[in-house]
Order: structure tokens, then sequence, then C-alpha cells
């Protein structure tokens, strides 16, 4: 018997990645979304769409109703934890089963970092939620080097507030796929585990510009530069203060070690190791390539 999840989040990165994985399975797909403009997507993915606000509880019973599995995915910023317990509370009172919850890599109360430790707060609500549930926590998406994609493809360079740190950086689409399998197993079968994702080895920065270079053929450099650079940069794009700060405090962390180690957590759940960096690079190489070089 087919079962009904809720993809929370339906539009970002890590979301959709997971209804693409989910694409052919025996599930039905509700999709909440904050902007009706924006359903094509999830429609083209065959979910039913819904439109709902995470910051307001009274929108949200809709999408819940029929659902038995929910993918909890909440935008960072301060009201995360709020946006978790309405998200819990409608789950709850429409009688769901299961969440399966996003969370970040480290998340505890004494994390280094503010992202770290509201996270935390809706990891511990999650547990205690008296549903099913399975907690995962990636660690740094090879997919945020496709904002430094403008840079590379016009100068051969990016630049990140990261010095010399290692981080074991995970593909989305692992994300997705690890998430699918616990969402297709029996609701048992992964209940209380919390999963620590990542790739297959911790790497630096100066290692992803040598799989670049070798995936496109052109010179690529990794420019380490301040934590005051990168905030200026961040802050003349439009990006929120309070997210600035976030990435700022995550970068200190990786350059003190906090983000150097790896887990076979990918491999248990899928049964093939996670994908690596020159596999990331490889199928997103048109993104860093210049226009004129297609």
């Amino acid at each position: 018997m087919s079962r009904t999840v809720l993809i929370t989040g339906a539009t970002g990165t890590v979301s959709t990645a997971l209804m693409n994985a989910l694409e052919g399975t025996d599930v039905d797909l509700h999709a909440l979304i904050h902007d009706e403009s924006k359903a094509g997507g999830p429609r083209k993915q065959n979910a039913e769409v819904f439109v709902g606000d995470l910051d307001d509880p009274r929108s949200l019973p809709p999408a819940f109703e029929g659902v038995q599995d929910v993918w909890l995915l909440t935008p960072n910023g301060p009201r995360a934890p709020e946006n978790n317990m309405n998200v819990v509370w409608a789950a709850r009172q429409a009688g769901v089963e299961r969440i399966v919850r996003l969370s970040v890599v480290g998340a505890a109360h004494d994390a280094p970092n503010r992202s770290g430790r509201l996270h935390a707060l809706s990891d511990r609500e999650t547990e205690r939620c008296g549903m099913r549930w399975t907690i995962l926590r990636p660690h740094w998406f090879m997919q945020n080097l496709l904002n430094e994609a403008g840079d590379l493809s016009a100068t051969g360079t990016f630049s990140l507030n990261m010095a010399s740190a290692r981080i074991g950086m995970i593909d989305v689409r692992d994300i997705a796929e690890c998430a699918a399998r616990v969402l297709l197993d029996d609701p048992d079968r992964h209940h209380g585990q919390t999963y620590t994702l990542t790739g297959p080895r911790s790497l630096t920065f100066d290692e992803v510009a040598d799989q670049l270079r070798l995936a496109l053929g052109r010179s690529v450099t990794y420019l380490p530069v301040s934590d005051d650079a990168k905030r200026k940069t961040l802050l003349g794009h439009g990006v929120p203060k309070w997210i600035v700060d976030m990435l700022e405090e995550y970068a200190q962390a990786y350059v003190s070690g906090w983000g150097d180690f790896t887990t076979d957590t990918v491999a248990d759940l899928l049964g093939r190791p996670p994908r690596d960096i020159a596999d990331f690079v490889r199928d997103h190489a048109a993104a860093f390539t210049p226009a004129d070089d297609d």
C-alpha cells in the first residue's frame, strides 16, 4: 500500500533532489511551498501542491491531511525552532506516523555556530514528538560550490573565508537518496536514529580547485580571503545579515578543524560509496564553464 509523504521546503535544493530520488517509487507526494508562483517544479514531479507558511500554523493543516510521513526541512533563520514546532504540531494533529528531519552537521547545544544550536533545539523536539522519527545531519554541501560558479566562469578563481580547512563535504544527491531510503523503508527500521552524512573524504578547497582544473581543462585557483572580505561580498549581494553571521561562524569552525571528518553512514544506507568531489565536478562542469566555451 502506497504511503503519502509531505515534502516541506519543496522548492529548495535538498527537497527538490529528494523528490527526484522518489520519482518512480510507490509514494504519493504532497509538496508544501511558500509561494504559489513556484508550484511548477513540484507539479512536474507529480506532487499535489499546497501553499503554506511555516511562520503561520493556521496555514498548514490542509497539506497534512492523509499524510503518513513528513520530510521536515526548515529555512535557516532565528525562527527555525518555531517553524519546526509548527510542523510537528500540525503533523501530530493530523495523525502523521513518521517525521524524517533534515538537521545540520554537528547540531548540539554547545555547537560553535548559531545554526547548530538552533537545530539542536528542533532535533530534541523531534525526538520527543511521539511519532516515529529519524534525523539526518549532513556535512557541508558540494552544491555550495555552485554559488561560486559566476566567479569561476569569469576569472577561474573562487574566494572563501575557509583558509586551509579540510571538510568531509557531501553531494546533495546523496543526502536526498539517504532520505529516500529512510522514507521507503518500514517506519520502524530507522526509528530513533540520527545519521551524520558525509562524503567519502575530507578535502581542502585547494584540492577542490585541483578537481575543477582536471574536469574543466583550464586554470582554477582557490583564493582564501578574510572573514571581513567575505562578509562584504555577501552583504553586497543582498544576503541577510543573520545568514552572513551564521556563515561566518561556520567558516571559523571549519578553519579550526571542526569539519575534518567522514562517516560510513551513506555507504551503510545506500550500499554504495558516496559521490566524490570528482563526480560532482564532472556532473556540474557546465555551471563552471564560460558561456563562450559551450
